[in-house]
């Protein structure tokens, strides 16, 4: 659009208060990590500890995509990868509650799990594609507008969506059908710990 921009406000941050803003909000999210593990522990019980190692092995795979990448955790940085995680609970979330669905009406727990995974798949992909999406907007336009902090937002939600599916879909599945093989269908009798 042809609409002059004018600079209202100029402002410096040192090196000592950017640190101490990263330094923040690194613990801001270690602890929102913590919260949403034990609200997951808590509302899902054994699925829930099953995402919960899930989202332990998101991540250290994500931090290690970032490693060797190498992307620079700034604030947008470390903000796109929190909302990341927020995107990883969300489909483990949505498989749960199919799953818990699929109990409800009868089902074994073999059949739950199987329905559980496959019904909440396509809800999973529009979601995570459509963040990709907008991920691809910013991360193509963000110079254009002389926000090119955007673009360290944009590469580290891409990513951590990317992972998170990989591990809401695989291993996640997989410590369910786990802790499924482990107990069998003597679980479903145990709605608590299920928690249904």
């Amino acid at each position: 659009l042809p609409v002059p921009l004018k600079v209202l406000d100029t402002r410096e941050v040192g090196p000592t208060l950017g640190a101490d803003s990263v330094d923040k909000s690194i613990r801001a999210g270690v602890i929102g990590l913590v919260v949403v593990f034990i609200f997951m522990l808590v509302y899902y019980r054994l699925p829930g500890l099953m995402a919960d190692l899930a989202l332990a092995i998101y991540a250290i795979v994500t931090l290690a995509l970032f490693k060797l990448i190498p992307v620079t955790l700034t604030l947008s940085g470390i903000a796109g990868f929190l909302l990341s995680v927020g995107m990883a609970v969300d489909a483990n979330i949505l498989i749960f509650e199919r799953m818990r669905e699929e109990l409800r009406a009868g089902r074994t727990l073999q059949r739950a799990i199987e329905a559980g995974f496959s019904r909440a798949w396509t809800s999973i992909l529009d979601s995570n594609i459509s963040v990709w999406i907008t991920c691809a907007i910013l991360w193509f336009f963000g110079n254009s507008f002389g926000a090119s902090v955007v673009k360290g937002f944009a590469l580290t939600l891409a990513l951590g969506v990317l992972v998170s599916i990989f591990t809401a879909v695989t291993v996640t599945r997989t410590f369910v059908i786990a802790a499924f093989a482990i107990g069998g269908e003597k679980l479903r009798d145990h709605k608590w710990l299920l928690g249904i």
